[in-house]
């Protein structure tokens, strides 16, 4: 059995006496000190992993000041402070020892704008897609764009200066930043903008705390002017820490404090606000990508794009070109990338051009057109050819691709990952070439594999070695690739940290700066915060303290990660490999992905932080000596405790002893599994799989609640009620039934069984009679269809089926409704794998058994259809068989409707909108587009919606727990298309969307099946 697993590395008394106190002072946000929540803030996106005494998360600058007032007062002046925003830097800037304080849950208003001054006022937890959704009916948008612009908040931005695509025409986010709010370390709020250096000079003499600040960067950044511009690089990039030279103007007459604190990772205060610039939308776009017969060839020809007036050049290389063709985001670029025919496509510029009008962008696109087609012919340059598109939603997918081939490298097979820790360097474009010469020649001599990505136009390239970190040989060789790469980039005029910050490179300062240049940021931070209690460790630290810098060689993810087995790493690679990436943040409510991060605000509540918290479980269960490979082996066989020492371990856990499998069980029970994850992650974190795999551990030693077994066992008693539905039905929908169900159970808005039931639906020729069918030849055998029953549309939708027992037969085939077989998933969901894989064992054995007939097998529900690809391979590995279930959208795809079309019924409804389950906009994106096909084949136009999650997820949105959440959910992503189309033109293929929308608006969309055959085949045409 798997073990208690008591309370580990407990914040300090001082901490949790803090916590109180600030609550008692008026903080309004939330404290937390659980071991799960400090976990999930102790990795970001990159090898390091820090585990924090606590984290907030205010709401207002009131609580940040209280928090930090607090702390300036004994007994809490040992404690140390963290700002976090989206987690996603790849250096370790956001982790601490201390306290973090995570501004990315609640302090996300966008404050005020001011179009015909064109800024923006906004809260440093906003997130960057979100403002520039927000900025775009006004025709601008914020500038520097980053690949996790869907989850990096302004405040990551500001504190690391970021920048990305197009940095040589929109700058940096110092660039934009007109003025900061931030709160030092005693609480004090310190707002910056430009002043004349005079008023600067004022504010100096003043016996303040931000008189002082004042004195101390006017001196330094006046008498080392020139010590400054000889060392500072001129580059795009320049990412020092604190940004010495433009503090000043260039004529000495401004002083702005805000350029200081932009890129100083947090080390100088916490920044609360930002007023921001903002930049007319170039309303014009072209993207031409570039195709190379090698990556060196991409690399030297991009001076040349730049020469030709380009807005930017981003390049990639053939491994992240190969990562992304075998990655889902493939499908809606494969297009506008085509291969070269008897070529090898080994390096890919994409050059954009922007403008704000027609005549702006066509010469200097003619003129590069010519000089490609020319190269091209010519064979010059290594141009193998070439593609234009105008399209804004083709270049945007094109970018979404390379956006998402950050993480990509991330899913490499093998235990060698391709990490980032000397991944952007910046050096002048014009010695990118050489420069990456000597780089790949350096990780060749080290046998590594390696991928190329980058802003070749600004001198920036990503290059991310592959390393496996759970071996100390390998970790060894970080630290000297690091050594080799900050005098490679000092060999040709830059520097390490281009685009990403310091971090935990923060040691390799001195080096950079010199001692003298570096003892006068160790002032700066001395003047902010003398006793080195904001970020410590990062940038620098304060002239006179003993403290030392963060380095390389610090503690990582895999110190702990080594310590589990590498069997037990191997089976949970689905939670191992979970690189930090963060996408699972993702903003846009209306991505599939992750609807219960989305609804809560809670990072534990994330693929990432579940893993997170899988991968300590694991560790912690192995520290106790638990197999759990073994254990499972016993699970899966029906082998368990007894009942009596299940209720002991209730018993203990009723009273409140603490187990840790217990908050990792209440991250798991947010999780509406419904597999957005596995496709959606660039690293295919798999939350689901591990999740049924952890409740059967769990409740091998926990008591299950009553819900879990009616779950479970809905595809053994929906048959039995369906016979009886003239009586449940009647029964269920009275108040005292759903209450008590309710109090009981735990489970509201039970589904109507469906009457007539199916069987009273369909003749004899549609029944299966094996006999009968094997018996015939195989093209007779190709006339049929097999319909895989499932428990939802067959016991509660039997409408759908028999819409679908006609549409088969309109289009002259004959239909064959299988026998129903228990499918399993609801078992998997609730993590009953035992009985899951009897379950799956029995299932595929019939629908083995039909190989010898000729007919394709059909399913009508995405989520049991995808349990047969994906669960079944995973709990019966070879004996799963060779059977393929289709969809019917699959299925239908193959059929032509053309021939129907006269068969339309006359009627004034020719427009309808899908709206599409979240497993077929994850897992089979082109579903929508067949639905289109078919629709346009009949004369009928369906158009298509982007939606997350509706809330139903199966049986999420019918537990009581979890009614809050589901209605939310909905409202957030659903309610909004919903109540913009009109009833009867509104489509849906999921069962539970479907159930979710009529549960709210009183209305059942119907499935596009049903619209079809109950609407538009006339009863003449089907047999």
């Amino acid at each position: 059995m798997i073990a208690t697993i008591s309370q580990q590395d407990a914040a300090t008394n001082l901490v949790a006496s803090y916590l109180k106190t600030i609550t008692k002072q008026g903080f309004t946000g939330d404290t937390d000190a659980s071991y799960a929540t400090r976990i999930t803030a102790s990795t970001d996106n990159s090898i390091y992993q820090q585990l924090p005494q606590g984290v907030i998360f205010p709401k207002t600058e009131k609580d940040i000041q209280i928090a930090l007032q607090t702390a300036a007062q004994d007994p809490y002046l040992s404690l140390t402070f963290g700002p976090r925003g989206g987690g996603t830097g790849t250096n370790g800037q956001s982790l601490t020892p201390g306290i973090v304080v995570d501004l990315s849950r609640y302090m996300r208003e966008i404050l005020e704008i001011n179009p015909e001054e064109g800024w923006v006022r906004v809260q440093t937890g906003v997130i960057k897609d979100q403002l520039n959704d927000f900025l775009r009916p006004y025709g601008f948008f914020f500038a520097p764009d980053l690949s996790t612009s869907n989850r990096a908040t302004i405040g990551g931005m500001v504190n690391t200066d970021a920048s990305g695509q197009g940095s040589l025409v929109y700058g940096k986010t110092s660039d934009h930043v007109l003025g900061l709010t931030t709160y030092l370390v005693d609480g004090t709020q310190m707002s910056t903008n430009p002043i004349d250096i005079n008023k600067a000079k004022l504010i100096a003499e003043q016996d303040t705390t931000i008189g002082k600040l004042y004195a101390t960067v006017l001196d330094i950044c006046l008498s080392e002017r020139d010590a400054i511009l000889a060392k500072f690089p001129r580059l795009n990039r320049f990412l020092t820490g604190y940004d010495l030279e433009h503090v000043l103007s260039d004529d000495l007459q401004t002083f702005d404090m805000s350029r200081l604190i932009t890129g100083s990772e947090g080390s100088l205060g916490i920044v609360t606000e930002a007023k921001l610039n903002i930049t007319p939308i170039a309303e014009f776009k072209t993207l031409i990508n570039i195709k190379y017969d090698s990556f060196d060839s991409a690399l030297r020809h991009s001076p040349f794009l730049v020469d030709a007036r380009a807005t930017s050049v981003e390049t990639v290389d053939s491994k992240v070109l190969n990562l992304a063709r075998q990655d889902i985001i493939w499908h809606s670029v494969s297009d506008l990338i085509t291969d070269v025919e008897n070529k090898d496509m080994q390096g890919l510029n994409m050059v954009e051009f922007n403008a704000v009008s027609a005549d702006d962008i066509k010469d200097k696109v003619e003129s590069l057109c010519a000089l490609l087609d020319d190269c091209a012919a010519q064979q010059k340059n290594g141009v193998i050819g070439y593609q234009l598109t105008s399209n804004k939603a083709d270049i945007l997918k094109i970018y979404a691709m390379r956006k998402k081939s950050v993480g990509l490298l991330g899913n490499v097979k093998g235990s060698q990952k391709p990490l980032a820790f000397a991944e952007d360097t910046a050096v002048p474009p014009e010695n990118l070439a050489d420069f990456i010469v000597e780089f790949r020649a350096l990780l060749d001599s080290h046998n590594l594999q390696y991928g190329m990505f980058g802003h070749v136009d600004a001198g920036v390239l990503h290059v991310r070695p592959a390393l496996d970190m759970c071996d100390p040989e390998q970790e060894k060789l970080l630290r000297v690739i690091s050594d080799q790469v900050v005098k490679l980039t000092a060999k040709y005029g830059g520097l390490m940290w281009g685009e990403h910050g310091k971090g935990y490179r923060s040691e390799y300062g001195p080096e950079f700066f010199g001692e003298h240049l570096f003892t006068q940021l160790r002032r700066i931070k001395s003047a902010f915060d003398p006793n080195n209690r904001i970020n410590p460790g990062k940038i620098c630290t304060p002239i006179d303290s003993k403290d030392s810098l963060v380095s390389v060689d610090d503690q990582k993810r895999a110190w702990f990660d080594r310590k589990i087995s590498v069997d037990v790493k191997t089976s949970f690679n689905n939670a191992m490999t979970c690189n930090g990436n963060g996408i699972c943040f993702n903003y846009d409510e209306n991505s599939p992905m992750c609807p219960s991060y989305k609804v809560t605000g809670d990072r534990r509540n994330s693929p990432k932080g579940r893993a997170s918290l899988m991968r300590e479980w694991l560790r912690l269960q192995e520290a106790k000596n638990i197999d759990l490979i073994e254990v499972e082996k016993e699970l899966n066989k029906g082998e368990v405790i007894t009942w009596w020492e299940r209720y002991q371990h209730s018993r203990d856990k009723s009273k409140g002893e603490y187990d840790f499998s217990h908050e990792v069980k209440a991250s798991m029970d947010e999780c509406l599994a419904c597999k957005a994850c596995t496709t959606a992650c660039p690293i295919k974190v798999d939350v689901p799989t591990f999740r049924s795999r952890f409740l059967n551990y769990y409740h091998s030693y926990y008591a299950r609640p009553l819900k879990d077994y009616l779950v479970g066992n809905i595809e053994a008693s929906a048959p039995l009620m369906a016979k009886f539905s003239n009586v449940i039905n009647p029964i269920v929908k009275t108040k005292f039934v759903s209450s008590l169900i309710k109090k009981s159970v735990g489970y509201v808005d039970t589904p109507i069984l469906s009457s007539p039931r199916l069987e009273k639906r369909i003749n004899k020729t549609h029944k299966f009679n094996f006999a009968h069918l094997s018996a015939l030849n195989p093209e007779q055998q190709n006339e049929y269809v097999f319909i895989v029953q499932d428990p939802f549309t067959s016991f509660y939708e039997a409408e759908l089926v028999e819409s679908f027992i006609k549409i088969i037969s309109a289009l002259g085939k004959k239909p064959i409704l299988l026998p129903f077989k228990p499918n399993g998933k609801p078992q998997h969901v609730k993590g009953f794998l035992h009985e899951f894989k009897i379950t799956a064992k029995n299932a595929a054995a019939f629908l083995n058994s039909l190989s010898e007939i000729n007919a394709p097998l059909v399913g009508l529900d995405a989520s049991l259809v995808m349990c047969y690809r994906d669960e079944y391979n995973s709990i019966l590995g070879d004996e799963r068989g060779d059977f393929e279930v289709q969809l019917a959208h699959e299925w239908l795809a193959t059929q032509s409707f053309k021939p129907l079309a006269d068969k339309i019924k006359n009627t004034q409804d020719k427009n309808f909108t899908l709206l599409s389950h979240c497993t077929e906009t994850t897992a089979l994106p082109k579903a929508a587009n067949v639905w289109q096909t078919i629709f346009s084949d009949l004369g009928l136009t369906l158009n298509t919606t982007a939606t997350g999650c509706c809330g139903m997820a199966g049986t999420y949105g019918h537990e009581a727990q979890n009614q809050n959440n589901s209605r939310a959910l909905y409202e957030m992503s659903w309610q909004g298309v919903v109540n913009k189309n009109k009833p009867e033109q509104l489509l849906a293929t999921g069962f539970s969307c479907r159930s979710q929308v009529k549960r709210y608006e009183k209305f059942k969309p119907k499935h596009p099946i049903e619209l079809i055959a109950e609407q538009f085949i006339s009863p003449g045409s089907i047999k």
